[in-house]
């Protein structure tokens, strides 16, 4: 099971995940917007075979999962853990990814680009992140020969990833940077200097439970290694701007914000979506400022509270249930969770 949801990790108060992505083709086929399903399927078993029958030391901690053969609620459940995109769950070409043990590594063949190497770690550890890919894409672009043009960099399918093809991003829960009505105005000073915040699943998608992804959009003109230095020190900077927003909050208005959400999360019946993310947004604020006990995890129960996560722990679950399942799921996960007498 996933594992970058669970536990500690580096700055996890504020920086939820960290993901490193790489977009990389094979030279000498064309681009996925080109294929047969014939070629998409023979590109299937040549990353399948470069890797999984090599002898790198990331082989035997790696499956290969042709996507045909899983159930639809299980590919669901897969984009709610981010292991997979939403666009790549949707799809309904030949594909396929190949995943580590712990799901921090993720490799989809088929996505937008022949493949996409990506890896998943939770806090801020973006270094760690971009090591492991890099060793991953080394070893493939031996292997498997990618794409590469002198002047341009890796060659991939949409213009705006050419160069380094490098997607790096961090998860941040910014409450009260977001309560103070800051989160525009740092969207539109990082996005002078090459750098976008976007909701949780990305491009397109809205913030929700305080979430908030910071990204690279700069591919061209600058380094793998640079890029994601730059991204952590503006990481850095939003982190320490929510935690002096923290310290400026009045106590006891954020026990009550924090033990108010608690309250009501292990006595609901019925709880939606929308809500549980909220409240769950205050609980991680309550952890953070040691209000609430560590052991709650509300990132761990935002995910699995999802509707997708839900039917994989339930079974199948009809339309108008899903609120009651996931009341019952977060009372339950919950049910020992106090303040925090420290």
């Amino acid at each position: 099971m996933s594992s970058w949801y669970v536990g500690r990790a580096p700055e996890d108060d504020i920086a939820v995940s960290c993901r490193v992505r790489l977009a990389r083709n094979i030279s000498g086929l064309p681009f996925l917007s080109k294929m047969a399903d014939g070629q998409r399927r023979e590109l299937m078993e040549r990353v399948k075979s470069a890797l999984l029958e090599s002898n790198t030391p990331y082989a035997k901690n790696l499956k290969f999962i042709d996507m045909a053969s899983v159930p639809s609620n299980e590919i669901g459940a897969m984009a709610e853990r981010h292991i997979i995109s939403p666009e790549f769950a949707e799809s309904t070409l030949s594909r396929a990814v190949i995943l580590s043990d712990d799901e921090s590594i993720s490799i989809m063949i088929g996505e937008e680009d022949h493949v996409r190497i990506q890896v998943i770690l939770g806090g801020l550890q973006l270094e760690k992140a971009y090591d492991i890919a890099e060793r991953i894409d080394t070893f493939l672009y031996e292997a498997l020969h990618f794409s590469f043009d002198s002047e341009l960099g890796f060659l991939t399918e949409c213009p705006t990833n050419l160069g380094t093809g490098l997607r790096a991003s961090v998860m941040l829960h910014l409450p009260v940077t977001e309560l103070d009505g800051e989160i525009r105005r740092i969207a539109d000073t990082v996005g002078k200097i090459g750098f976008t915040v976007r909701g949780m699943y990305g491009e397109g998608s809205k913030a929700k439970a305080s979430m908030y992804q910071v990204s690279n959009q700069i591919t061209l003109g600058i380094s793998e290694k640079n890029a994601i230095s730059n991204l952590n020190i503006i990481t850095r900077q939003l982190i320490q701007k929510e935690r002096s927003g923290r310290e400026a909050l009045e106590r006891l208005k954020a026990e009550d914000i924090c033990c108010r959400a608690l309250g009501i999360l292990k006595n609901c019946r019925i709880l939606s979506n929308e809500e549980m993310m909220k409240l769950l947004s205050a609980i991680k604020l309550g952890v953070g400022m040691g209000i609430i006990e560590e052991k709650a995890m509300p990132v761990k129960l935002l995910v699995e509270g999802q509707p997708h996560m839900l039917m994989k722990k339930y079974g199948n679950i009809a339309e108008n249930e899903y609120d009651i399942y996931r009341a019952a799921f977060i009372r339950e996960q919950l049910k020992d969770t106090e303040e925090d007498s420290d």
